[in-house]
């Protein structure tokens, strides 16, 4: 599997928005690396912006050095968020990029013509509408430009792009946004403007071949880094030979993804995407988490806050496959206790205190592992991109053990039976370890480690409670 993400525009530094992806797509990659499958996880950054040349003036300094800055703290994001990608492109120092792009450009050159073109234009969208104000939110009144532009025939692929959406060939999910795409195409396509005048740009971006007064349009750029990214024999093997090439998309840009590049790359003349997931937004306050909108929850503020274990877990535990959702610190903290601390955290813990109080810390003799239910439900619920659901199948093996617990209630059993309550629990416990991985990898890690050979260490706790503080929503430990 070859998955990725979108690649924000780096006028700003990351916000939970921009966690939400990265985790879900984490989850995808390390789930299919563990049932053995070869993956590649690429993310990265959309440098070529106008919106970070703006953000750039506004602050005064130089765009390359905003640029840097800001891309940096997207990379950083791997250590705080647990993530595991395996490469990370940032379009405006790639070596390969530019490269790639100019590749692309000349193998559609077929499809590209020049025209005059006046519209009202979004900076935070980057993309022009026919009115105004910006359906994704964005504040700032949209601007008239009018200029000489390169132009894509996105007109000539309606009906090769249904053929495909419809045949199964290009799968989005979920069905509504399947649905949504289908309805844009069949009303029929309109050519596309895929470069900016130069002057507009600041000069910032990559320069149109052979049309140095023309940079190409940034989400053109952007979405090449898909196969960019890959060099040398990486580019046969994860977008060539690979049978799923994954994208995980907001769905703000789902035309982008699902319908000009499709097109584009038809234009081309190269593979296609096998699977677009589009996922809603995070708000604050029923509002998009955005950083004009000032309210960017920062993901690494809330890791320094919480742990990452609380921050991936409601994540993953309290954001729906369809609809948008409001994020809270306070609702953060309390699944965290709810499940965690008070769930997961208070199983292991009786198990292994159980383990030295009766075995003296020793291991009685575990049957052997067989395969879980939840694996396939785990499994299933991921094919579907269902994070929610997949999450829920785990913590069905929490719920299941300690409802053992209360059931045979070890300590009031005798010896032998004793034995094999608690080598039950310790299976159990193994079990939940391994499911949990894609997860919380570092949560997964501790349990693991706590029920991990034949005596047992003494019982730690696993999970630290999250309790209100006085300034407000933001709580602690």
């Amino acid at each position: 599997m070859y998955v990725t993400t979108t690649i924000p525009y780096v006028n700003a530094r990351p916000h939970l928005g921009h966690a939400l992806e990265l985790v879900q797509a984490d989850v995808l990659a390390r789930h299919h690396r563990r049932r053995g499958e070869p993956v590649r996880f690429q993310t990265g950054t959309d440098d070529n912006s106008l919106k970070n040349v703006l953000a750039a003036e506004e602050l005064g300094v130089p765009v390359r050095d905003l640029v840097e800055r800001n891309a940096a703290a997207f990379e950083g994001l791997r250590r705080p968020l647990d993530l595991s990608f395996d490469s990370f492109i940032r379009t405006s120092g790639h070596p390969g990029h530019r490269a790639g792009v100019e590749r692309i450009w000349a193998a559609t050159r077929h499809d590209l013509y020049q025209r005059h073109y006046a519209g009202l234009y979004c900076v935070g969208c980057e993309q022009f509408y026919p009115a105004g104000p910006c359906p994704d939110g964005h504040e700032a009144p949209l601007q008239q430009v009018s200029e000489e532009n390169w132009f894509f025939r996105l007109s000539r692929y309606r009906d090769a792009l249904l053929e495909l959406i419809e045949g199964g060939r290009l799968r989005i999910e979920p069905a509504g946004r399947r649905n949504e795409v289908l309805a844009f195409v069949r009303a029929g396509l309109a050519d596309i403007s895929v470069s900016r005048s130069a002057v507009r740009a600041r000069g910032w971006g990559i320069p149109v071949p052979g049309d140095p007064g023309q940079v190409v349009y940034v989400w053109w750029d952007a979405l090449a880094n898909y196969v960019t990214g890959l060099e040398g024999g990486d580019y046969e093997r994860w977008w060539v030979s690979e049978k799923r090439r994954t994208h995980l998309v907001g769905k703000g840009v789902i035309r982008f993804h699902a319908v000009y590049w499709p097109a584009m790359l038809l234009s081309a003349g190269l593979p296609l995407p096998t699977e677009i997931f589009v996922h809603d937004y995070l708000t604050v306050d029923g509002r998009k988490i955005s950083k004009s909108a000032g309210s960017a929850a920062d993901p690494v503020s809330l890791v320094d806050a919480y742990g990452v274990d609380a921050v991936r877990w409601w994540l993953l535990r309290e954001v729906p496959r369809v609809g948008d959702r409001d994020f809270t610190e306070g609702g953060l903290a309390a699944r965290a206790d709810e499940d965690l601390a008070n769930g997961l955290g208070n199983l292991v813990n009786r198990v292994v205190t159980m383990v030295h109080r009766f075995l003296d810390g020793r291991v009685p003799e575990v049957p052997a592992r067989e395969p879980a239910q939840v694996s396939g439900a785990v499994h299933e619920a991921l094919e579907d991109f269902d994070f929610r659901r997949a999450a829920a199948a785990v913590w069905a093996l929490v719920e299941a053990a300690n409802r053992f617990v209360d059931q045979t209630q070890p300590w009031r059993q005798a010896p032998d039976a004793r034995e094999v309550s608690l080598a039950t629990l310790v299976r159990a416990c193994r079990e939940i370890a391994v499911q949990l991985e894609p997860f919380l990898p570092t949560a997964a890690a501790r349990v693991a480690a706590a029920v991990r050979g034949e005596r047992l260490p003494r019982p730690e706790p696993l999970f630290r409670r999250l309790v209100a503080k006085v300034d407000g929503d933001r709580l602690g430990a």
